[in-house]
């Protein structure tokens, strides 16, 4: 059976929404600029959270505007720059699948269009409104015969002129996204929180995605990064520098920042950052049988043991006192490792730096630093034909680390015979 997605723009395949950002745009010498961005936000969220009609909201916040032509080339320029990140990094997903997706929206075309098909997706699978102009260039209304225009309008598009037949899937952060839902001409309707999370909409959903890589994995399709960063637990506990903070949340990991320790954490937690006095016990360490890395800022001597973390496979960074004017290095160290495998200025691990191989599968094995480890990794990659496309190894007397990066999928069974491989510590796939 066909699958077809339809995703929306607004504050979905961008960050923003972008009648909002065209205001700040239009109006940014207007004397009453503030207040009428706040209309025009009032506006946009109404219609959002289903409590003001999307033609009331629409016809409202065109009309505040006060823009024009040259306005949307500025703004095009600015989206570009605003597209979500995990929507970024999946454009192969979009160019192999570009029958099936299609951009749905109550925006326009005229900043949709040119911000949207450099990933591939098609003209004629882009649905939204068109604004009408005066002659000198004006925005001065819109198409209001397009369904796209009037209230409930996905689903007069897709009830009276898609008719898709197949799976169809709807993916956005807004009440009308949900309609389709509501309609029964969808299958399921994912809410998108990555950028902002509507409650009233959330609570309807089949399901809650809080980025397109999640979306990707519980629908096990093509994606960029083999597991999503928002399923990895990022624990943070002490004085942790806000910037920090703000790094990890930005970059998709799920956070957690605690005053103290908190044992209820120690089970699931994937990245484990401590402020400068903090310490963890050898009991706790042990638990903690998810955790792939440790930030210290401050000198980790004596407050984690690298002996359990060798045995564990976790990577610890730390940053000396005098470099914590940077409030950030340290949560940007745990991040590349879990990025990319690089495990430059690592405390316990042996020193590499890697980039990210695009149109590849990274594999990352954590080995006891004996002799034959490296030729079974190498059997099992030939038993399957499996090329490879660069690998490198890296060992301390203790561990052996190899990173392998591969041009074809991989299969369960490859991923559970490099598990097997005697004195193999820990083992994942990267993207």
């Amino acid at each position: 059976m066909n699958q077809y997605f339809i995703i929306d723009f607004d504050s979905t395949f961008t960050q923003v929404e972008a009648l909002d950002e065209l205001a700040r745009i239009s109006l940014k010498d207007h004397p009453r600029r503030e207040a009428i961005y706040k209309e025009i936000e009032d506006l946009t969220n109404l219609a959002m959270e289903g409590k003001l009609s999307f033609s009331e909201s629409l016809e409202g916040r065109v009309k505040l505007l006060q823009a024009n032509k040259s306005h949307l080339k500025e703004l095009v320029k600015h989206l570009k720059t605003k597209v979500s990140s995990s929507f970024s990094r999946n454009k192969k997903f979009f160019k192999d699948h570009s029958e099936e997706v299609l951009i749905v929206s109550g925006g326009f075309k005229e900043f949709i269009t040119p911000v949207v098909t450099p990933y591939g997706i098609k003209k004629e699978n882009i649905y939204a409104n068109t604004f009408v102009f005066d002659e000198k260039g004006n925005i001065v209304g819109y198409d209001k015969n397009n369904p796209l225009s009037e209230e409930g309008g996905k689903v007069k598009l897709l009830q009276n002129h898609l008719k898709l037949e197949g799976d169809i899937f709807g993916i956005g952060d807004g009440y009308s996204d949900f309609q389709l839902k509501e309609s029964g001409l969808i299958k399921k309707f994912f809410a998108y929180t990555e950028n902002i999370e509507r409650k009233t909409v959330a609570e309807k959903a089949d399901y809650v995605t809080p980025s397109f890589d999640e979306f990707l994995y519980v629908n096990q399709l093509p994606r960029a990064i083999s597991y999503p960063k928002n399923r990895i637990l990022c624990l943070l506990v002490g004085d942790v520098p806000q910037k920090s903070v703000d790094y990890l949340k930005a970059d998709g990991f799920s956070i957690r920042h605690k005053d103290t320790f908190e044992e209820k954490y120690i089970k699931d937690v994937g990245m484990l950052l401590l402020a400068d006095g903090e310490s963890l016990s050898d009991e706790t360490l042990r638990k903690a049988v998810k955790l792939k890395t440790i930030g210290y800022f401050g000198k980790v001597d004596g407050r984690v043991n690298f002996d359990i973390c060798d045995e564990m496979g976790i990577v610890v960074f730390e940053s000396a006192k005098s470099a914590t004017s940077n409030k950030k290095i340290i949560a940007k160290r745990v991040a590349d490792f879990i990025n990319t495998g690089t495990t430059y200025k690592s405390a316990n691990f042996p020193n590499l730096q890697l980039p990210k191989i695009d149109g590849s599968h990274r594999l990352i094995h954590i080995h006891k630093n004996v002799p034959g480890v490296m030729s079974e990794i190498t059997k099992v990659l030939a038993k399957h034909k499996i090329n490879i496309v660069s690998q490198f190894l890296m060992t301390t007397p203790h561990i052996g680390y190899v990173i392998t990066d591969i041009n074809t999928q991989y299969d369960k069974a490859v991923i559970k015979e490099l598990k097997k491989i005697e004195n193999t510590i820990k083992f994942r796939i990267l993207y």
